[in-house]
């Protein structure tokens, strides 16, 4: 797999991972016994800790990436295994 492969994979697994992590531990102002702000949207948070999700969503990514690549280099799961996605012959079910 080339580096540029593996590098695009890679985001594309801390984007979802990234959209997965963000709503963990939000707590709204209200919540937290603040009044919001007049103009703040109600479920904004008060303390979004986006450090701690970044470093969370950095640290999930790898591994789930590392369990991919370890996929595609052991084959563990390959096409054929999917029942309704073969490559050898038509699928026929039943």
């Amino acid at each position: 797999m080339k580096l540029q492969s593996i590098l695009a994979i890679y985001l594309l697994f801390w984007m979802l991972t990234l959209f997965a992590v963000l709503p963990f531990g939000v707590r709204t102002t209200r919540e937290e016994g603040g009044e919001p702000v007049p103009g703040e949207a109600e479920s904004a948070p008060a303390n979004p800790m986006i450090g701690r999700k970044l470093l969370w969503t950095t640290g999930v990514s790898a591994i789930l990436f590392a369990v991919f690549y370890a996929n595609y280099v052991f084959g563990w799961v390959v096409m054929d295994d999917v029942p309704f996605w073969r490559t050898r012959g038509p699928y026929r079910p039943g």
